[in-house]
């Protein structure tokens, strides 16, 4: 039998290593449990009782297995003092970061990286609004926003140091030390509300998109890129065909704005996307079924955001309850906040549901203006540009000193990559938002929390300015109904489609379109309403919105699922979530049929144009897809106006497939050579094939649409950091995903850089109006802002799969399948 010789009786040399061996095995023991003693000492206590200064009575805090905190409470302020230390507890860091953001502050942590975007935002002004906005405010939403900080600042004082805060602010702390986050306060909130117009502001890219692309093709190929609505397919939200038309437009100024809109454009890009940043079929799905047409003879509400993904997720599931519902605590309500934001954004209380969508009016104009020395010219006069000086504190760097200038437009956009000495004269583009004049959108929030009725629902949407959205509605008593908030600009002139030449005078604002002007209904006939992006109005529309709609594709998939469904219940609702049906496919593929031939193409033959992940026809098609456009439109067109592959490319390409000696299908690099429909089509198909086999082996057969169509969750500070080690802390995935661009099931990638998804449903929430405990819910992640908590992304594979969880309502329930209970006390 063998036995292990003791210590001693080893050779000399194999007892050092031994030794040797020990200690190392000692460090890296200790080196882990330093390692998980660092990671874990942010992470929250959920159990117990924690003392929290301000608060008037005891506060109680539900969480279920998924983390999700159901607050109770006996008075309105103490409900969002609670609320703001939960944020804190849990997403602190994201919070912290939001607000550097949105003051443009963001050197302050990470350096010269970051300095770009500081340089937009302090042009714009987000903060400096956000100032002006509070006093605007009713005095119930700004104690309620003054209660939210006293919470968040309660926590913060029992965690003075960062490492214990949150993991980011260890890993901070190796390149900026001695920093300590600053207390939060009520403009703190107000500020994230103008990110979220930013990246909601519809057109702007589609105005800079026309004047880049007429810089290098005339304007009647220009319009070819952005063809008109397709009224005769797909569906309006209220009744009705064409919206108005704008005035009489100028002529764009082709060939002589590059410069100055080259320098927007970067100013553009250089925006975190931190909700999606205008990014190509950037929108939502939500759609609302009267009991007439449900199984339970009550109202269902479905809701999907499309949004850029985030690590952790952008959104946040909590329930904010009042134990006596009342006038002086009239909170009910369950649904997604934003950390940093007191209130419930999207959900339902015990009498209302609503869902947002993007209404994509046009709320933004860029206009040239002409420059000299302090000046500008309007109306053939002079008049002195507004400045003031801007320093932005750089981390291990001097402070950089940047000037604003704006004209009676708007900030000077050009000039917000330049610094002090670099701002000059000539062409220059301001941008009129309606985001940049102070509103009242924080007073919506808790107004449509406590709705009880369509009436009162109604005057909370009132006060959403912006950005404008499409409100959805359900109520238990049976009611549907949409309405269209938001501040839209009544023009003297053009339609906002091309940037305007601001000298002239010709083009202004001359006020907004009043509140009851803005499309709205109530009860309708069908039994449903579907808002998908599509164009909200129709023919008799008196007042322009947009010009720029997305195409309808979405609402017309889930308008003919809801149709083909007399009898709709919560699981119907949730499978038309996931539709994953290619609405361009069937119009495409007879062409590539037509012409194409081999073993790649024979598996579009019978394909039922669905893209599931495991799907080899939806790999090629994409591939295809995405080749076509690139081969079409890329020899031509600058950055920044080449197709992204969104359903206005589906359009495009539509109109194009019928005109095979259209210009666009010849390579102008060819010389000698005119390239048609037909020929470009096979070399995208030449393409596609060859890509493929390189990427996903030599068996078309084998091919799977979701090893290409990936979602890699990246942490939005860190997880892009270059470093493997930090990587692999805060970034998760990647998952093989369905869907695709401008599908219901909407995970959007972008043409130009390959398939990797780039915007998703960030959650997803279906609302059963006869029994709210039967309400499902799921997010893109998880609740925790913390890498490796238990609810950092335990979310994000039921996602994927299409799954969902149960969204409680009723304290009964909650208090039953509560896994953990924190009480909070005065």
């Amino acid at each position: 039998m063998t036995r292990f010789a003791p210590l001693g009786r080893l050779p000399r040399p194999a007892r050092w290593l031994v030794r040797v061996l020990i200690v190392l095995l000692i460090l890296a023991l200790v080196l882990t449990l330093y390692a998980r003693w660092t990671v874990r000492r942010s992470y929250p206590r959920t159990s117990g009782r924690i003392a929290v200064p301000g608060l008037s009575k005891d506060v109680t805090v539900y969480r279920d297995r998924y983390g999700i905190p159901q607050i109770y409470a006996d008075d309105a302020d103490d409900l969002m003092r609670a609320e703001g230390y939960v944020h804190a507890q849990d997403r602190f860091w994201e919070m912290d970061f939001r607000r550097h953001v949105t003051a443009g502050r963001l050197s302050e942590l990470f350096g010269r990286t970051t300095l770009d975007t500081d340089k937009v935002v302090r042009t714009m002004g987000w903060r400096r609004v956000a100032e002006r906005e509070l006093p605007l405010l009713r005095p119930e939403t700004r104690r309620y926003l003054q209660a939210y900080a006293q919470g968040v600042n309660a926590w913060l004082r029992q965690h003075p140091n960062t490492a214990t805060q949150s993991l980011e602010y260890s890993v901070l702390g190796l390149q900026r030390t001695g920093y300590h986050p600053e207390p939060w306060t009520p403009v703190d909130s107000l500020a994230w509300l103008k990110a979220m117009a930013w990246d909601l502001r519809s057109n702007m890219d589609d105005e800079l998109g026309r004047a880049l692309a007429a810089t290098k093709v005339p304007r009647d190929r220009v319009d070819q890129l952005y063809p008109a609505y397709p009224y005769d397919r797909n569906p309006v939200i209220v009744s009705g065909g064409k919206e108005a038309r704008g005035g009489p437009v100028n002529e764009p100024r082709a060939r002589t704005l590059p410069p100055a809109l080259a320098k927007v454009s970067a100013a553009v890009n250089a925006m975190p996307t931190l909700m999606g940043n205008g990014a190509p079929g950037l929108g939502s799905n939500s759609w609302v079924v009267a009991g007439s047409r449900t199984a339970t003879g009550k109202p269902l509400l479905a809701n999907d955001p499309h949004l850029a993904p985030a690590m952790p997720s952008l959104w946040y599931q909590a329930g904010l309850h009042c134990r006596q519902v009342g006038q002086a605590c009239p909170f009910d309500v369950s649904g997604f906040t934003f950390s940093g934001v007191p209130g419930v954004v999207i959900g339902h209380n015990q009498r209302v549901a609503w869902g947002f969508t993007n209404l994509g009016p046009d709320v933004t104009d860029l206009y040239l203006e002409r420059v000299s020395g302090g000046t500008y010219e309007y109306k053939g006069r002079r008049e002195p540009l507004q400045t003031r000086t801007e320093q932005i504190k750089v981390a291990g760097g001097r402070p950089v000193t940047i000037t604003v200038r704006a004209t009676r437009h708007g900030p000077l956009l050009s000039d917000a990559m330049d610094d002090a000495r670099q701002a000059g004269n000539g062409l220059a583009v301001a941008l009129r938002w309606t985001a940049l004049d102070p509103g009242r959108t924080a007073d919506a929030i808790g107004l449509i929390d406590t709705a009880r009725n369509w009436s009162e629902f109604r005057t909370a949407a009132a006060s959403f300015d912006v950005p404008a959205q499409n409100l959805v509605y359900a109520d238990v008593d049976g009611n549907i109904g949409y309405q269209a908030p938001g501040r839209i600009p009544i023009r003297t002139k053009g339609d906002g489609t091309w940037p305007a030449e601001g000298w002239t005078g010709e083009q202004e604002w001359k006020g907004y379109l009043p509140f009851d002007r803005l499309p709205a209904v109530y009860d309708p006939e069908q039994g449903y309403i579907v808002t998908a992006n599509n164009a909200a109005t129709g023919p008799g529309y008196p007042d322009l919105l947009t010009k720029d709609w997305t195409y309808g594709y979405r609402a017309a998939r889930i308008q003919e699922l809801v149709r083909q469904t007399p009898v709709m219940d919560a699981a119907g609702m949730a499978r038309i979530q996931m539709d994953d049906r290619n609405g361009f496919a069937p119009t495409l593929v007879p062409h590539l049929l037509r012409v194409g031939s081999g073993a790649a193409v024979n598996l579009l033959r019978g394909w039922d144009f669905t893209q599931g992940a495991d799907s080899a026809p939806a790999a090629y098609y994409n591939a295809v897809y995405r080749h076509l456009l690139i081969r079409t439109f890329n020899d031509e067109l600058p950055e920044g106006a080449r197709p992204d592959g969104g359903d206005r490319w589906f359009e495009v390409l539509r109109n194009l497939l019928g005109r095979p000696d259209d210009p666009w299908w010849d390579d102008v690099r060819t010389a000698g050579v005119r390239e048609t429909r037909d020929d470009v089509l096979r070399a995208a198909m030449k393409d596609a094939d060859a890509e493929l086999r390189h990427r996903l082996g030599g068996d078309p057969a084998k091919w799977k649409w979701g090893d290409l169509h990936r979602l890699e969750l990246t942490n939005e500070t860190f997880g892009d950091s270059g470093i493997g080690p930090i990587e692999w802390l805060f970034n998760r995935g990647p998952l093989r995903l369905a869907g695709g661009d401008s599908l219901v099931d909407a995970t959007g990638s972008n043409a130009q850089t390959g398939y990797g998804v780039d915007w998703v449903p960030s959650m997803r929430m279906i609302v059963d109006l006869a029994d709210l405990d039967r309400s499902r819910w799921i997010n893109l992640t998880g609740e925790s802002g913390h890498a490796f908590d238990t609810h950092y992304w335990d979310q994000a594979k039921l996602w994927a799969r299409g799954e969902t969880v149960p969204m409680r309502a009723t304290p009964e329930t909650i208090r039953r399948e509560a896994r953990r209970t924190l009480t909070l006390t005065p």
